[in-house]
């Protein structure tokens, strides 16, 4: 006969099931939980570079390229059409104050500047004899002055003669008459001869400046000239490093051609080049830095070219310190121009995630050693710090270094080993 069963005993039944579907449910979430903290996305601590924000100054700077060049540089050019004979050193030499670099064929100049030495000579000559035949005409005309002012005086007695014997009956009126008028014509030829002299004397002294300004004008053509072969004998104006030398012997040079460049190795500046939009932010005597690896060598910005080029403009700065160890010529580096400065602004380090002002996503290192995605307002920079605008505050931990291959990920769990 079957007996019923308790009610204690069905409560028991029914606690066991409770605690074992209870259990298992248990267990399950657990399991999910540690399945989904497994799967969630990670990233290890060293791979990451963090930045904290703090307050402070940002010397608001632009970046542009630049290169390194030496601060002297000259070009040797060919002064006439020649061709090389000699060369005398080679690219890399160090060279003083004369030193030969290369010889010319000069003898068809030298021939040709001879020519103009005796045709100098032979100007001077005829300067010469011009100014001796002026003195020997000038010489005869006072001679012949002092003649007539002579027959003069003789026709003035004649007539006083012929007067004198008129007024006494034993002349006639014809001879006072015939003497008045030779003594007439003698004084108009005396006031000829006057004038012929000044004429004279104005006309030899014009051809004898026109002949003077004529051998000046051809003697600084041959001074030129003289100036110009001296310049065909090839050596260093100073010292200097030999950066080119055209070395081929027997080569036609035309007049102009570079021939040689030397460089000063020991003094650089940095020519840049920067997009024209940013020319409202460049001007002479801005600061500037120049960026060689963590070197950060300062100058100043020396000169802007006042026009655009394929929408760059041209800059050149000067350096503090242009004798650095870390410059070389030929160098290319990054050079950040000043143009303000910000006091008292929140900033993180800068990083290659900055690449102007506007809103990022960046991730924010939480107290659950998380990191978070946020959006963030950023403004100006330097090399070294941008400007946050919106979304963090001082002490945030913000990861600076590239992301982008997380962008789709919102949250990123810190690993610990």
């Amino acid at each position: 006969m079957d007996r019923e069963i308790s009610k204690d005993v069905i409560q028991k039944e029914r606690r066991k099931q409770i605690i074992k579907f209870s259990s298992i449910a248990l267990g399950a979430s657990l399991g999910i939980y540690m399945l989904t903290a497994l799967m969630r996305p990670s990233i290890n601590m060293s791979d990451l570079r963090l930045s904290a924000i703090d307050k402070g100054a940002i010397e608001v700077s632009v970046s542009a390229s630049g290169r390194v060049l030496p601060a002297f540089e000259e070009i040797i050019n060919s002064p006439i059409s020649s061709r090389i004979l000699e060369v005398y050193a080679k690219g890399g030499d160090s060279v003083d104050v004369g030193t030969p670099i290369l010889k010319l064929d000069l003898q068809s100049f030298e021939t040709e500047y001879k020519q103009l030495l005796d045709e100098e000579q032979m100007k001077e000559y005829k300067l010469e004899q011009l100014r001796i035949n002026t003195e020997t005409k000038l010489a005869d005309l006072s001679m012949k002055k002092e003649i007539t002012a002579m027959n003069i005086n003789r026709m003035s007695v004649e007539l006083r003669n012929e007067q004198y014997l008129d007024s006494l009956g034993a002349g006639t009126t014809d001879k006072v008459r015939q003497a008045a008028l030779s003594y007439e014509v003698a004084l108009l030829e005396q006031k000829q001869l006057d004038q012929q002299i000044v004429n004279e004397r104005q006309i030899t002294a014009a051809e004898l400046k026109v002949q003077a300004l004529e051998l000046s004008i051809f003697r600084k053509s041959l001074a030129e000239t003289k100036r110009i072969l001296d310049d065909a004998q090839i050596r260093s104006p100073r010292k200097a490093v030999l950066t080119f030398i055209n070395n081929q012997i027997g080569a036609q040079v035309s007049q102009g051609a570079q021939l040689a460049t030397l460089s000063d190795l020991s003094h650089f500046k940095v020519e840049g080049e920067i997009a024209d939009s940013y020319s409202d932010r460049i001007a002479v005597g801005r600061g500037a830095i120049l960026k060689i690896g963590s070197e950060k060598l300062k100058g100043t910005v020396s000169s802007v070219t006042p026009l655009s080029k394929n929408g760059v403009i041209s800059f050149s700065v000067q350096l503090d310190n242009d004798n650095h160890p870390r410059l070389r010529s030929g160098l290319k580096a990054d050079v950040h121009i000043l143009h303000a400065i910000k006091e008292e602004v929140l900033r993180i380090a800068n990083g290659s995630f900055y690449v102007g002002k506007g809103e990022y996503e960046l991730f924010v290192l939480t107290s659950d050693n998380e990191l978070l995605k946020r959006k963030v307002q950023l403004g100006e920079s330097n090399f070294e710090y941008v400007e946050v605008l919106e979304g963090l505050e001082i002490g945030d931990r913000v990861v600076i270094s590239d992301m982008t291959q997380h962008r789709e990920k919102n949250k990123l769990k810190i690993k610990t080993t």
